[in-house]
């Protein structure tokens, strides 16, 4: 007799293929937004399982800060080789040079909010009508009230008066010409369930997820690694520690762990033991109460 029970996993598999396919079939020319971290991994591969044995049918597309850990722009490189898609890098440093975004200066200057710009430049000019990302709703307060499909007006921005309600799978992507949705088939992920299906599906992840030794220092908290991208501070002095990082974005904001865990498994113990939240080191999230609130209605997120 055929068991037809499904473990928590299987069946967030299937509510996320479910919800790409559906945005195969709505929209005319999707993108998937691609970091290199392990939701968009992820993503990436229950794309790849939704229209296997055919190639993922629309491109991968990465805002690059140009600030970038080299084990993410590595990692990012092979897996699109190996995978066989297009992937579209809309470069801030490009919006910087054209005038579009002016730089920040100082100690604590960062190109996260320049990311904005670069991303709706990109789909204004690539015409894209729908935008896949890996956000999930345990991240963030300002993630946890987003919907599968939400809108987004002809300036990229979120209006929460004009979301559409969403009853149980049927979704509404109806849209103005200019307008956009963006797609969040992680929606009711964990971080934990992340990690057990990265280790239920053997998926490859970069290195930098793991415990190593790096060169770091410490501010304002937050442990950041020392890199080309930021200057340190008259009283600020780095050394070697043994860390990981939870999440993976630009160098300068993206905070490491002190952390022992060398393999999956160690990372779903200490996951599942922790009580700080992944984004708890970010340093773009720390710059206001309402940062990311901020960003969505920007047009970033």
């Amino acid at each position: 007799m055929i068991n037809y029970h499904l473990n928590h996993l299987k069946e967030l598999e299937a509510e996320s293929i479910f919800v790409i396919r559906e945005v195969a079939a709505t929209f005319q020319n999707p993108v998937l937004l691609f970091s290199g971290g392990k939701d968009s991994i992820v993503l990436t591969h229950l794309a790849h399982r939704a229209f296997y044995p055919a190639a993922i049918p629309f491109p991968l597309m990465h805002v690059d800060t140009g600030h970038n850990f080299p084990e993410t722009l590595q990692f990012r490189d092979e897996l699109v080789k190996k995978m066989g898609v297009r992937l579209i890098v809309a470069s801030v440093q490009e919006s910087i040079d054209k005038g579009r975004v002016r730089e920040e200066t100082g100690y604590e200057a960062s190109r996260i909010r320049l990311q904005t710009t670069t991303l709706l430049d990109a789909i204004e000019e690539y015409k894209f009508d729908a935008a896949l990302g890996g956000a999930r709703r345990d991240e963030e307060k300002a993630r946890a009230k987003e919907r599968f499909f939400s809108h987004r007006d002809e300036f990229g921005q979120w209006d929460p008066k004009n979301q559409r309600p969403e009853l149980w799978n049927l979704f509404n992507g109806r849209k103005h010409v200019g307008e956009h949705f963006r797609i969040f088939p992680l929606s009711n992920w964990t971080e934990l369930d992340i990690w057990q299906y990265i280790r239920m599906e053997n998926i490859e992840v970069p290195s930098l997820y793991f415990s190593h030794k790096r060169e770091c220092f410490v501010r304002n908290g937050i442990i950041l690694a020392k890199t080309d991208f930021i200057r340190l501070k008259p009283d600020e002095k780095t050394e070697e520690m043994i860390v990981r990082f939870r999440t993976i974005g630009d160098a300068t904001s993206t905070g490491a762990t002190l952390s022992a865990a060398r393999t999956v498994d160690d990372i779903i113990a200490e996951v599942a033991s922790s009580r700080i939240t992944e984004r708890g080191g970010r340093a773009d999230d720390k710059r206001s109460e309402t940062s990311m609130e901020d960003r969505k209605r920007e047009g970033y997120f």
